[in-house]
């Protein structure tokens, strides 16, 4: 398929102002495709003589095409464009009707059924060039244009759309006529859903999951409606402009493959946030940070969208930033920016020191599948942790200030990064041009070290940078309080600017300096030597939770970087875990500990005493809280003592059981658990994964017999799981992914050492095949990463230089083979 180029795009939007665009959809035609009939106004805006351009679609039959009435030629369909040529100035019609297919891989129109109860679902994912798949299109982001939208669907079906949908009977529907929007933003989702429905500020809300799920959505509608109103509550305080589109549905969808999509008016979500299981609080805090983001795209996004996908962080940094404060500020989730601290914001470090970096703000996306790379930790995390700085050197008074301007300077039209600075700019006398230059045209993190100099009493601070970005920071200073040698009493916090014009006094020696406490800013920060043994006796003394991530973060960018020795974070958590009460702290760090240093920075032979201390602090976590007031914590205890289970015998009585001694009960979730840990170690067999399928036969029970069948350790299951990956094009992504979860296994690394090879040009043939969606899935999931060696480094290095995998491969293999080049890294400076 064509990609889009950036001057193509430049010169199209320059040549056609797009009016409306009227879509008829027939999802009756069978399992295999559905019709799509479009017909688009537009205007040409020539200043003289005809002009060429094209339109997008990608259809499995091309029928008909006329302009003006008159009919094209369909099988001048070149790939994905279809050629209009000789345009008068002036106004025309485009008439397009086609077969579509439909996707199993989570692009264009994605059909499911679900194995519980045989109802089917269907529901749209276009971003970023996926339209083509489902209507034609001038298909980029700044032709907005008004949509009018049928569709055809089964009896029994609800069909849901960005505008309220109508059933006007024989099973059409005709949804609102939207504002204007862009293509990608249009969406659809049809099937037999279970819904609750309410109204709020006059506005129609909706929450729709499977009928499957129902009893799961019943049980959680009133949090996940009360989050949704207190969200748009807090928007409108925040944001002079209201909301802009006719309704408000959330629709949980089965095998999405991000977490949600912001279509106006329509957000579509992965229906794992539908909890079937028991979940921690953190959990439940991360659903709703979700829901806030989206709904801010509402603004950011779709109100005012980006002109050209360089500026896709004017979506993301802006949703991950709203989405994170106003959860913090409008839900009882007060405490979101810890969990981003510990694991969000790591997402974004690693992204920024890996060879694909790029700006926040990219100057050089030349086309839409270099586009679709940047949708990575550095727009969302570093971005949004750009704009945290950014408010706390403007002002939050300045910073809404500024985006309230560019809401009514741009409002259902597009934008560009000098819109936004210069909106900015507009309502504040600080350089912020400068500001967007040092910040969001700018790779790499900086690093900020602290020294301590002077005699006791009089000491002075100096903070010591690696990088050129400008810092506004909170020091802590923290003493040993006399009466509790394990805890740390805070000093008042010192604003410091980065770089210092000189020394700042800080008095007496403290025991501990916290560089960037409050996590205001984004940088790798290092102790000096008498915090950092401070910090091995009294990390869990900290009294707050957002501290300690920021020393978790530093922690673990230094053994990245092979500065602390794994076994030394290892000995810190075993320490300091067991008396931690943040759950994001707990599950971040044993997160990191046993899937990087446990499965890839020590040894084979270092791996046992590695999984070994995680299993006792695990119990240790268990132990304490027998009493049943931390479920939160002992669930999250349960779940990484399963997962760091050396031998079978433990979890295997858990299983038969039903139950963890003293709790929990064990779910499904749980029970999956169990058994695709029992598979690796070889204390299961296929009779028990039916068994376990058959009690449990949902999609998600599915997902949990394909990744223990993949798991077991042996030669026809994994022959069994590889072709299936990788000779048949059957599985869909969901269930591709949880087939590659379970094949790649440390413990079974001899047994599976030939297929380390295959991997290479079996995944580019994948990718070229499946497309992007699959290409991710093949590089995120299904590379070898517990095989940390120079011969898998080699033989990527050169599937890079030789096997030319597409764009989304070849941005996964990179960034893993880096990794893996890392880990290499971290054991040689282990051996130091």
């Amino acid at each position: 398929m064509s990609v889009l180029m950036r001057d193509e795009a430049q010169t199209r939007a320059r040549l056609l102002d797009v009016h409306h665009y009227a879509i008829d959809l027939d999802l009756t035609r069978g399992d295999e495709t559905f019709d799509s009939r479009t017909a688009i106004r537009f205007t040409v805006r020539a200043d003289e003589g005809t002009a060429d351009t094209f339109v997008e679609v990608k259809p499995a039959q091309l029928r008909s095409v006329t302009l003006d009435g008159q009919p094209l030629d369909p099988t001048a369909l070149d790939e994905n464009r279809l050629a209009l040529k000789d345009l008068a100035p002036g106004e025309h019609e485009l008439r397009v009707e086609a077969a579509m297919r439909y996707s199993r891989t989570g692009e264009g129109m994605h059909r499911f059924t679900d194995p519980a109860d045989g109802e089917t679902y269907v529901y749209t994912q276009l971003f970023l060039d996926d339209v083509q798949r489902v209507y034609a299109a001038f298909d980029q982001p700044d032709l907005k244009a008004v949509f009018d939208l049928t569709v055809t669907a089964p009896e029994g079906w609800t069909v849901l759309a960005n505008g309220v949908t109508e059933d006007t009977g024989q099973g059409r529907w005709k949804a609102a006529t939207t504002p204007l929007i862009s293509t990608y933003l249009v969406a659809v989702a049809a099937g037999p859903w279970h819904s609750v429905r309410t109204e709020h500020r006059g506005l129609p809300f909706g929450i729709h999951c499977r009928r499957s799920l129902a009893p799961h959505l019943d049980t959680d509608a009133d949090e996940l409606l009360d989050v949704t109103r207190a969200c748009f509550d807090r928007y409108h305080e925040k944001f002079d402009e209201p909301y802009p589109f006719d309704s408000y549905d959330q629709a949980f969808v089965p095998e999405f493959n991000a977490g949600a999509m912001e279509n106006p008016g329509l957000v579509t979500f992965r229906d794992e946030f539908v909890f079937r299981s028991a979940v921690t609080e953190t959990q439940r805090q991360t659903r709703a940070m979700v829901i806030a983001h989206e709904m801010a795209h509402m603004w950011f996004g779709d109100l005012v969208t980006l002109r050209w996908w360089d500026d896709i962080w004017l979506n993301e940094s802006f949703a991950e930033y709203m989405g994170y404060q106003t959860t913090a500020e409008a839900t009882r989730f007060t405490d979101t920016w810890t969990d981003f601290g510990v694991t969000r914001k790591a997402w974004g470090y690693d992204a920024d020191q890996r060879p694909s970096t790029h700006p926040v703000a990219p100057e050089d996306v030349q086309d839409t599948a270099s586009a679709l790379l940047n949708f990575d930790g550095i727009s969302y995390a570093k971005g949004a942790s750009a704009l945290r700085q950014l408010v706390a050197w403007l002002g939050e008074k300045d910073f809404l200030a500024g985006i309230n301007i560019h809401f009514e300077r741009h409002r259902f039209a597009n934008a560009s990064l000098a819109d936004f600075i210069d909106s900015l700019a507009a309502a504040t006398d600080r350089d912020v041009h400068a500001w967007a230059d040092a910040w969001l045209r700018t790779t790499g993190v900086d690093t900020l070290v602290p020294s301590v100099t002077g005699d006791n009493g009089s000491r002075a601070l100096t903070v010591r940078r690696t990088g050129e970005r400008p810092h506004r920071i909170a020091v802590g200073l923290y003493d040993q309080d006399p009466g509790d040698e394990g805890l740390l009493t805070p000093r008042e916090r010192l604003d410091i600017d980065v770089p210092q014009a000189e020394p700042r006094p800080i008095g007496k020696l403290p025991a501990l300096v916290v560089l960037n406490d409050g996590d205001l800013s984004y940088a790798k920060i290092r102790f000096d030597a008498d915090s950092f043994r401070t910090l091995r006796e009294s990390l869990s003394g900290l009294p707050d939770p957002l501290t300690r991530a920021v020393v978790w973060n530093a922690l673990r960018g230094a053994v990245r970087d092979g500065d602390l020795p794994a076994a030394t974070y290892l000995d810190i958590a075993r320490t300091h875990l067991p008396h931690e009460t943040d759950l994001a702290l707990v599950d971040g760090v044993l997160a990191f500990a046993s899937g990087q240093i446990a499965d890839r920075y020590v040894t084979p032979e270092q791996r046992p005493a590695a999984l070994s201390t995680l299993a006792e602090l695990c119990r240790d976590l268990i132990r304490r809280t027998e009493d049943g007031d931390h479920p939160g914590l002992r669930l999250i205890a349960v779940r990484h003592r399963i997962a760091t289970a050396a031998h079978p015998d433990t979890i295997a009585a858990w299983l038969a059981d039903g139950t963890v001694p003293g709790g929990p009960e064990l779910d499904p979730e749980l029970r999956w658990r169990i058994l695709t840990r029992l598979a690796v170690l070889g204390a299961t067999d296929e009779a028990a994964i039916a068994a376990e399928l058959a009690n449990d036969p949902s999609a998600t029970g599915q997902e949990g017999a394909a990744r223990c069948r993949a798991a077991l350790p042996d030669t026809e299951a994994k022959a069994r799981a590889w072709e299936a990956m990788f000779a048949s094009d059957d599985l869909s992504n969901y269930l591709f992914t949880a087939t590659a979860q379970g094949f790649w296994q440390p413990e079974q690394a001899d047994l599976v050492r030939d297929y380390v090879p295959r991997y290479y040009p079996e995944a580019v043939a994948l990718a070229a095949r499946r497309g992007p969606a699959m290409a991710d899935a093949a590089g995120r999931w299904a590379f070898p990463a517990h095989a940390v060696d120079t011969d898998t480094l080699r033989l990527g290095q050169e599937c890079l230089a030789d096997a030319e995998p597409i764009p989304a491969l070849r941005r996964k293999l990179t960034d893993q083979l880096d990794d893996l080049a890392r880990a290499l890294r971290v054991r040689e400076a282990g051996k130091a």
